[in-house]
């Protein structure tokens, strides 16, 4: 393909995905007839140029400038436990955006999640519970960190006390 066609190709890529919810490197490759690794590129492509896209695992979506709130939560469970963390935090009307471990060797290491239904807890789960794939906590004695987004301070407060109760959160 020319570069000319490449360039219309990512400025639709960028307005598909802006103009959806939530759209997947799958269905985009099958609408402009590449691969879906070439999709992969023309988001790295796009996100190097500064447009606020990310990846969730569910696929990609605009990152919302929206005045919600940001907190972080520092949990420890065991890995039968995630499933409770995650449904816990969505039921109570938090998004999940990441996962964070600190890594001996490799220091913080990162994964975005953009987990804010049910729908997207059960993806989560079926695609770590199949194959041979082990959660990031894992390499940290079930420690690890969560940027979670919801309306208010409040809200992120109740979210935070519904995980202590649990004993989903780290205590030192």
């Amino acid at each position: 393909m020319l570069k000319n066609g490449n360039v219309k190709r990512r400025a639709g890529v960028r307005d598909d995905v802006l103009n959806s919810d939530l759209i997947s490197a799958t269905t985009l490759a099958k609408k402009y007839k590449v691969s879906r690794q070439t999709i992969v590129g023309d988001i790295a492509l796009l996100r190097a140029k500064g447009e606020p896209i990310i990846a969730t695992v569910g696929g990609y979506k605009y990152q919302k400038k929206e005045s919600q709130y940001h907190g972080l939560l520092v949990c420890q469970h065991t890995s039968e436990e995630t499933r409770l963390e995650l449904e816990t935090i969505v039921n109570m009307g938090g998004e999940i955006e990441d996962v964070i471990v600190d890594h001996k060797l490799y220091g913080q290491l990162v994964g975005t999640l953009g987990i804010s239904t049910l729908h997207d807890v059960n993806d989560f789960m079926s695609r770590a519970e199949k194959g041979d794939h082990q959660l990031l906590s894992s390499l940290t004695m079930g420690i690890h960190l969560h940027n979670v987004a919801c309306n208010n301070e409040e809200h992120f407060l109740e979210i935070k006390q519904k995980l202590s109760e649990l004993g989903l959160l780290y205590l030192d």
